[in-house]
């Protein structure tokens, strides 16, 4: 037989004061936050970067970058630096926890997605699944 080492009960409160969340969903890297500081420059009637994601390629899901002009209803908006990300609501639960990276080379200068939650991409990169 086990024996109890630690206990735990289950109280219901109520709710006096809203629940406040402590991480973003989404993280931008310092060279992120200066690209899309850059993109939002050129579009000043813009609110800011939205990210969604859409079926497409291989390996399921693709993402989108946009301009946004509002924000929808459940839309959520991450701000960090001076700078607004707004991510649909469809895309919500996929992007929990990533981190985006802008990164430039000779070959490319792309927005990078480091997602935990992706389990498999495609050979080029371009979708994933979750």
């Amino acid at each position: 037989m086990a024996s109890k080492i630690v206990g735990a009960t289950v109280r219901a409160v109520s709710r006096k004061r809203p629940i406040i969340p402590t991480k973003a969903p989404l993280v931008l890297t310092s060279s992120a936050v200066t690209k899309v500081k850059q993109l939002m420059n050129e579009k000043p009637d813009m609110i800011g970067l939205k990210i969604g994601v859409k079926t497409r390629g291989c390996n399921g899901l693709t993402y989108t970058l946009d301009y946004c002009t509002d924000k929808g209803k459940f839309d959520e908006i991450v701000e960090q630096d001076g700078v607004k990300v707004v991510i649909d609501a469809k895309a919500q639960l996929t992007l929990l926890g990533t981190e985006m990276d802008y990164v430039e080379n000779k070959l490319a200068a792309e927005f990078i997605f480091n997602n935990p939650n992706i389990k498999g991409t495609c050979g080029c990169g371009e979708s994933f699944n979750v």
